[in-house]
């Protein structure tokens, strides 16, 4: 019987909580360890849809890449949505897990999916861990194998999201070696991209100092938006979690979206 316990001790074997950062909540927020795990469903954020699809679809155990909690509450109430939905998923024998920042750190994270998906070579994080492999750590860069722009390093990474468009900071003829990666909302990491002598950063969201920043210092971005920046991942995890134990239905949430539009 597969339990809780199972899936916890191979999840923070796929991406290990010393990882994450020093803020960030990771592990099992919500449930028994001994529970049975048969169904895993796998999403960006628990939004009352995605909890009521868990719900609906009997999943035993959530792993949420954002955190559900993120910071302690000082009351567990239904006044606030979040409280709600903790306790229509407490009623429910619903467990949740978060990866997040491990996640996006880890040897096969986020960033370095997003650095692969773009065709970049000589992978590294963009800041190596302090301890560990030299494969893990925040973000990623590496380098195009051929010349490209800006441009067309823009159209290549909407066609690996799938999403029908993006902001940019820069020149779209601008020649692009070097590429930094961070998904989420990153713009803080935008020094070491310039340290590493990137010509592009590639990011969810940011600031518009950062933007302007970025101008002025001769660096591209390229903002995917977070959602984008992300959800490919958990959909990614949910086969890794399905191949890893045949036994067990997993699945990526079918009805969370992006919650920005473009007019």
């Amino acid at each position: 019987m597969l339990t809780v316990a199972n899936l916890c001790e191979f999840l923070d074997q796929f991406a290990p909580p010393a990882l994450a950062a020093e803020w960030d909540n990771v592990g099992l927020l919500v449930g028994d360890r001994a529970q049975r795990a048969e169904r895993v469903m796998t999403c960006l954020t628990i939004t009352p849809a995605a909890a009521s699809e868990a719900i609906r679809e009997r999943a035993d155990l959530i792993v949420t890449h954002h955190p559900l909690p993120f910071r302690p509450f000082q009351r567990l109430t239904t006044d606030e949505p979040s409280g709600r939905i903790l306790l229509d998923l407490i009623r429910a024998g619903i467990a949740i897990h978060s990866p997040h920042t491990a996640f996006d750190s880890a040897a096969a994270g986020i960033n370095q999916q997003l650095a692969e998906g773009m065709g970049l070579i000589a992978i590294e994080p963009l800041e190596p861990a302090e301890s560990g492999p030299a494969s893990v750590g925040t973000g990623r860069t590496g380098r195009f194998p051929q010349a490209t722009t800006l441009g067309q390093a823009a159209a290549g990474l909407k066609q690996f999201l799938k999403i029908g468009g993006l902001q940019i900071v820069g020149d779209l003829q601008t020649p692009i070696e070097r590429v930094a990666i961070a998904c989420g909302s990153a713009g803080e990491l935008l020094g070491l991209a310039i340290e590493r002598k990137c010509q592009l950063f590639v990011t969810g969201e940011t600031n518009l100092h950062t933007c302007y920043d970025a101008a002025a210092r001769g660096i591209a971005i390229l903002l995917v938006g977070h959602y984008a920046s992300e959800r490919f991942g958990v959909e990614r995890l949910a086969e890794v979690i399905a191949g890893q134990f045949p036994a067990l239905t997993a699945w990526a949430c079918r009805d969370e979206c992006d919650p920005l539009t473009w007019l």
